[in-house]
Order: C-alpha cells, then sequence, then structure tokens
C-alpha cells in the first residue's frame, strides 16, 4: 500500500517499542532513537522497481539534489589538500569548513562511492557545502582505486585520512576527539572499515602520520556492503564480477579474504555508533545487508539506528526528498554523538 507523503504524515504512529518508531510503510529502528528528539520526516512515497526510480528521475518527477550548487555563503573550499600517499600516489582531498566558528568544531569524512573502480571526491561536495554550513569540517577524500591498487589499498588510503585529520587538528580548528566518518556504497563499506578495526594493524597501511589513532567516533553507512560472503556475491553476476576486482580473487578461491575484507567480521561491542541508511529495493547491494548489519550491532551492543526506507534502490539519496531525510537524520546522529 502506498500513500502521499501528506497521508503518510497523518498516519505518524510511534510504537510502544522503545527501539521501534513506524511511519506508514516505513520502519525506523534501532537502540538509539531517542537521540533524534523527535519522529523522523514522512518517508517519501517509493516505488515497486528500480527502473520506475531511473524512468521518475528522467520525466523529472523525481526531484534530484543539485551537485553543482554553489558554495553557501559561509562555507570556505580548500581543494585538492595532500593528506597522505598510497603508493606512489599522492591522496586528496576537499576540505569544506565554516568560516566562523566558537571554537573547535566536529570533522566529518566523507568517502565516495563507485564499486572500488570510480567515483571522486566531488561526489560528495553536496554534503560538504551542507555540514560545512552547520558547522562542521568536512573532508571528501579520494583513495586509491582498483586500477591503482587492489584491496587493501582503499581501507588504508581511508584510515590515513582520519589519521591526517586528526594529526592537523589544531592547525584546522577541529575537535581531535570528535570525527566521524560517512560514506555511501563502496564508500559506506569503506567508512565500515574505518569504523570497525582501528586496531587493525595490517590494515593501517604506511601512506602517513604514523602512531596517530584512526579511530572515529561514529559511523554513517549508506548502502554499503557489510558483508562481502553471502550468497549475493557468489550468484549474482555483478556483485561477483566488482569483489573479484577489489580482492583480486573469487570468493570460491578465498573466502577467508572476502571475511577479513567484510566490515560484519569486526563488529564488537567497542565499536562507534553507526547510522545505517538503506532501501528496500535496492538490486546493487541488497537490503539483507543493512538488515545483516543491524542484528549485528544490536548482538553486540553497538548503538544504533537504521532507516529502512521502503521502495528506494541504490544511491536513494539523490532524490532530493530522501536526501532531506538522510540530511535530518545525519544532523541529529552528528550532534549527539559528536558534542562535546
Amino acid at each position: 500500500m502506498r500513500h502521499s507523503p501528506r497521508s503518510v504524515l497523518l498516519l505518524l504512529l510511534v510504537a510502544a517499542s522503545a527501539d521501534r518508531i513506524c511511519v506508514g510503510d516505513d520502519i525506523l529502528t534501532g537502540t538509539s532513537l531517542d537521540v533524534l528528539g523527535a519522529p523522523p520526516p514522512a518517508p517519501p512515497t517509493g516505488f515497486e522497481k528500480t527502473q520506475e526510480v531511473l524512468t521518475a528521475v528522467a520525466s523529472g518527477k523525481i526531484k534530484v539534489i543539485n551537485r553543482a550548487a554553489p558554495t553557501p555563503d559561509g562555507v570556505k573550499v580548500t581543494t585538492d589538500v595532500e593528506y597522505g600517499t598510497g603508493g606512489d600516489q599522492s591522496l586528496k582531498l576537499d576540505l569544506y569548513q565554516p568560516e566562523k566558528t566558537d571554537g573547535p568544531v566536529p570533522g566529518l569524512i566523507f568517502i565516495h562511492g563507485g564499486a572500488w573502480a570510480g567515483g571522486s571526491k566531488n561526489d560528495y561536495s553536496y554534503y560538504g557545502n551542507v555540514f560545512a554550513a552547520k558547522g562542521y569540517a568536512v573532508a571528501s577524500i579520494s583513495y586509491r582505486l582498483v586500477k591503482v591498487a587492489r584491496y587493501p589499498a582503499a581501507v588504508e588510503d581511508c584510515k590515513c585520512a582520519v589519521r591526517w585529520m586528526r594529526e592537523n587538528a589544531k592547525e584546522l580548528n577541529i575537535d581531535p576527539d570528535r570525527i566521524g566518518v560517512a560514506g555511501g556504497s563502496a564508500g559506506g563499506h569503506l567508512s565500515m572499515m574505518v569504523g570497525y578495526s582501528p586496531d587493525v594493524s595490517e590494515l593501517e597501511g604506511d601512506g602517513g602520520h604514523a602512531g596517530v589513532s584512526s579511530r572515529v567516533q561514529c559511523v554513517v553507512d549508506l548502502y554499503g556492503p557489510a558483508d562481502l560472503t553471502t550468497d549475493f556475491v557468489r550468484n549474482n553476476e555483478y556483485a561477483n564480477r566488482v569483489c573479484r576486482e577489489f580482492l583480486g580473487k573469487s570468493i570460491d578461491d578465498d573466502l577467508p579474504l572476502y571475511q577479513q575484507a567484510s566490515p560484519i567480521t569486526y563488529v564488537d561491542a567497542d565499536d562507534p555508533p553507526t547510522l545505517i541508511l538503506h532501501g528496500t529495493i535496492d538490486d546493487t547491494v541488497p537490503i539483507d545487508q543493512g538488515d545483516l548489519l543491524a542484528a549485528k550491532l544490536r548482538a553486540t551492543g553497538v548503538p544504533y539506528i537504521y532507516d529502512r526506507l521502503p521502495g528506494w534502490p541504490h544511491a536513494m539519496d539523490i532524490s532530493q526528498d530522501v536526501n532531506d531525510r538522510c540530511v535530518w537524520l545525519m544532523e541529529r546522529f552528528f550532534a549527539h554523538y559528536l558534542a562535546k
């Protein structure tokens, strides 16, 4: 059953359970819903299939975010800052900062997607501008793609970015004890790897800032793969090829490697609070990836919020309405877990 956004809002129900909020057909779950302070905006009406979404985007029925929007007033942007090296490659990021602050601000690191093979730090200029305008220092980073180096290179680079931010925190006017990481798709995977494996020395790499912690205080996973050992990876042609290119071997040839590269492998009670944002008709990274992660976080006692958005596909936050909801959740999540 579908409802318009207005009618869904009228159907708002806050369930008696402390870990579940029902909003029409949508279910927002987790052990940390209280940090939101209020029920979320009504979910945008979803679709049955991904192709319907693509058609709606092409026809203009779905308004998409303006990824080329100008930099907001009060935000300064510094591009192509070197944060480390990966082999012979200079690793660079774009830094978005509020021009005026009352002291050190929280830092955010955004990691783009692209199947570990494509994408650019420019892809998250939108979030850089949005959250810098809200008072955060945001780094949108590049990392080595598979054509340059396979796993664990990308993980090492993302951890290096955290170390860079922490080591340079005073100069950047960032609080080194308040750093969060976020990413979508492959970037979601890398964000989780950063968040859940801070003490795994073999994943740190030697890109720079040795001896500085790569631990973060919270993680946002937008539709990222948490477990690379599922039957979907074995049986889906696209997933099988992408993972094989990323890891250099097939899952049947080296299952332990796929386990090592799966964020869910590292989840334990000491891990940072996590916000999961995933659409139910995602046929690139299936919704069961979000389900598996939420179950593991709950079982291990890691605080989490899971927005399981009905009828939205992979890269759902390209929709302005979906993006508004994601930003609403992220803003409150960051405000709580990156507070002084």
